[in-house]
């Protein structure tokens, strides 16, 4: 009987679940002992090149291969039926002349969905397909519940996200994003070990919230009786490592920060992160341009990329400073307006911003760049010379104090990176610490609490560095054109 003429999802469960049975009774349901030796895409390609006669005279038999049926055309004494495995799709013929007669009126009953195993020999149909010839078929799984149509596809987004394994079964181009990420993040791993960058491992529970500028999540430890936060980010144990004795050292990690959820926000997510002593702030910009343009090329063939609407151009990175970009955005501002409190929260204030009575000069120009630059920053752009009150693990710049020596990667009008040269004076950090907890009492939340060992690690003497974060699922977003950061992790969080 056709599912087609069953009736609806609960009809075609059952009547699969009666073919379960009848596997079961027989004891060859969920088959274990069939081992594939051939991937779709290798047989492709290393067959791809040979014509049908080339073919029967090489008789290459001896294929084996193992799937999910995304396809069945079932015509009589014969059949054709495609195999989709974890590289993609190859075509399979079988008939009663190929495989026992039972056997091949037992493969018509299968249904989309069920893996099956193939062994057979390849040969082409007179419309020159590849094929494999099947002289046996095993059901290795019984599907109970029907695949996504295979025209429609899943059109309700919020499945393609709840439940990802039906996303990935039937959407090649989703599939294919999430391999890519792969070669993304295997890229970026090959460039940073290619200049002796050591890959290591920093605890992701920590006693102290610490490294970045926001909300914890909070668990309890109840042998320890203590309460432990989820990292927000790698930094300070990582440069406890330049402390003792590593030069070069980096973290592909996953950190957690308690936010709300948007396009372009998880609360849990991948980040990189990568410190190098006695290098420079210049020497790094260069360096993680050159990381990101192989990382697109890898992937596109190119470093041109598009991204929603927006056409990016990999082979140029611009620098502006902060206020640059700020005056250029505010025609309304003054050069002489940048470090005057009074008038920077006035002219705020008159755009919509909140201005917290905590906030000095260079937090509220943040907060202006935040609402009148960011998003226009289409191209990549290296913001440089941030506040230092608003970069609190940053070196003060030798030249101006009040600026750190500090830089922010903007491509599609979204952050990339962070990255500045480290500050390794325990006495300025220590200061900035006791800031950061007077603003915590003030009643920020995102306010970073006194790290007293990290303090003594700086006291044993941290060498001069530079450290960057990139956000991975945003650098994976543009290189492969997602608009949305639940496109490129596989099991984001939603809502309920």
């Amino acid at each position: 009987m056709s599912e087609e003429n069953i009736g609806g999802e609960e009809g075609i469960i059952e009547e699969r679940r009666k073919k379960l049975d009848a596997l079961r009774s027989k004891k060859i349901a969920y088959i274990n002992d069939f081992y594939k030796e051939h991937y779709a895409s290798d047989i492709h390609s290393e067959n791809e090149s040979f014509s049908k006669e080339e073919l029967e005279e090489k008789n290459i038999t001896g294929i084996s291969v193992a799937g999910r049926i995304v396809l069945k055309r079932v015509m009589g004494n014969a059949s054709f039926f495609t195999i989709r495995d974890s590289s993609g799709d190859i075509q399979v013929y079988v008939s009663k002349n190929t495989v026992d007669i039972a056997l091949y009126e037992d493969f018509k009953t299968w249904d989309l969905g069920d893996i099956a195993g193939v062994e057979g020999k390849l040969f082409r149909t007179r419309t020159d397909e590849l094929t494999i010839e099947a002289n046996n078929l095993i059901l290795i799984t019984k599907s109970i519940r029907p695949m996504p149509d295979k025209f429609k596809g899943l059109s309700d987004i919020e499945i393609r996200y709840r439940q990802r394994y039906l996303d990935l079964m039937s959407n090649e181009n989703s599939k294919k994003v999430f391999i890519d990420r792969t070669k993304i993040i295997e890229s970026v791993r090959g460039s940073l070990k290619e200049r002796d960058f050591i890959e290591v491992e920093t605890p992701m529970m920590h006693p102290i919230p610490g490294g970045a500028v926001a909300r914890p999540f909070v668990t309890k430890h109840n042998a320890l009786d203590r309460d432990l936060f989820l990292r927000i980010a790698p930094e300070l144990y990582l440069k406890r490592l330049l402390v003792g004795g590593f030069e070069r050292v980096f973290e592909i990690n996953r950190s957690f920060r308690n936010e709300g959820l948007s396009t372009r926000h998880n609360p849990e997510f991948t980040m990189l992160e990568y410190y190098e002593a006695y290098s420079s702030l210049e020497k790094t910009i260069s360096f993680t341009e050159k990381m990101i343009q192989d990382a697109a090329h890898k992937i596109n063939g190119a470093l041109k990329a598009t991204w929603g609407e927006d056409e990016i151009d990999l082979s140029k990175f611009v620098r502006v400073s902060l206020s640059e970009s700020v005056l250029s955005a505010n025609k309304d501002l003054s050069n002489s307006d940048i470090e005057n409190r009074t008038k920077l929260a006035n002219y705020a204030g008159s755009i919509g911003i909140k201005v917290d009575d905590s906030f000095g000069a260079g937090k509220i120009l943040l907060e202006i760049f935040e609402k009148t630059v960011e998003e226009s920053l289409i191209q990549p752009t290296f913001i440089t010379g941030y506040p230092i009150e608003v970069s609190p693990l940053s070196r003060r710049n030798n030249e101006n104090p009040e600026i750190a020596d500090r830089f922010e990667l903007f491509i599609g009008g979204k952050e990339i990176a962070n990255g500045f040269c480290e500050l390794n004076d325990p006495d300025d950090q220590a200061e900035r610490f006791a800031e950061q907890v007077k603003a915590k009492a003030a009643g920020d939340k995102e306010a970073m609490s006194f790290d007293e060992d990290y303090i003594t690690a700086l006291e044993h003497g941290m060498p001069p560095a530079v450290g960057v974060g990139i956000g991975i699922d945003r650098l994976v977003m543009m290189i492969t054109n997602q608009t949305s950061i639940r496109d490129v992790i596989l099991f984001p969080q939603l809502k309920s």
